[in-house]
């Protein structure tokens, strides 16, 4: 799945731009009050404690978006695990310029830090299995993007993006709808209606329901919510590798390793996205 249309390129700009107005209003006041305008700088981004690193493009560019003239080094690489005092990020120009971009900078790097972080936490615990991690649309508002991304950086996968790239029958769609069949059927006519090729996913939440959704031969992924490990287990070996499987709900820390190894293809964990914690970065200016 692509994790964003080709258009969204504009949209990280503008989002960086609104940002950095939201901080900057009518002038960094501090700065321009007590930092000449010709005051050449080098700033330094470090991780305070240890963590996987992600949102270093992004950081770019919020820079060069502050000032073109910018000189950024990268002295690591997304996805990299680093230790307490390791510099990520070295940028060279006007003081002024770096200290209008620091903040926004951490607070994306941070954010997205803590997310790649969590991710791999859970992508190492179920090493050794089939089973990828997937992420949910448990995100915060126009900063879905930078979150998704950090789950890819952290060794996960992502699952849709929006309501607009896959069909997710869940259990409110299936009990408005009238149950599993009839809203799978009108799923399947709602697609070749208006040509659109999309997957359909469905969420059942007992042995009945997966019975009746895989009866139905047109969900691409059944998922199994709320279910188990044995139960998880028997509904796998049911599928049969028939369609694609997705385990959710109630998965953590401690269980997801007995669900990873039931062999189900997914597991999806809101975790990643609502109950991470932010890495500390800070950026210290030298002359």
């Amino acid at each position: 799945m692509h994790l964003l249309p080709p258009t969204f390129g504009l949209q990280i700009d503008q989002f960086i731009a609104h940002a950095l107005e939201e901080d900057y209003g009518d002038g960094d006041h501090t700065s321009l009050a007590t930092i000449s305008n010709t005051q050449i700088g080098t700033g330094l981004v470090k991780y305070k404690t240890e963590g996987i690193v992600a949102g270093l493009e992004i950081a770019s560019k919020i820079f060069l978006q502050v000032d073109p003239r910018l000189s950024i080094i990268h002295l690591a690489k997304d996805g990299d695990l680093v230790s307490a005092g390791t510099v990520v990020i070295k940028a060279t120009g006007s003081t002024q310029s770096l200290l209008r971009a620091e903040r926004v900078v951490l607070n994306i790097m941070q954010r997205m830090s803590g997310i790649a972080t969590t991710t791999n936490e859970y992508v190492q615990l179920i090493k050794g299995t089939s089973t990828k991690i997937l992420d949910t649309r448990k995100t915060t508002p126009n900063f879905r993007y930078f979150e998704k991304l950090a789950v890819l950086i952290g060794g996960g996968a992502n699952h849709r993006y929006g309501l607009y790239d896959m069909i997710l029958i869940k259990d409110n769609h299936v009990d408005a709808c009238g149950g599993i069949a009839n809203a799978l059927k009108a799923a399947k006519a709602y697609l070749q209606k208006l040509e659109k090729h999309l997957k359909i996913e469905i969420e059942t939440r007992n042995m009945e329901e997966v019975k009746q959704a895989l009866s139905m031969n047109i969900a691409d992924r059944i998922m199994l919510d709320n279910f188990t490990p044995s139960l998880l287990s028997e509904a796998v070996k049911l599928i049969n590798g028939a369609v694609e499987t997705e385990a959710s709900g109630g998965i953590n820390k401690g269980t997801i390793r007995q669900y990873a190894l039931t062999g189900v293809d997914y597991i999806s964990l809101g975790a990643l996205t609502h109950s991470y914690q932010s890495v500390d970065i800070n950026m210290k200016i030298s002359n």
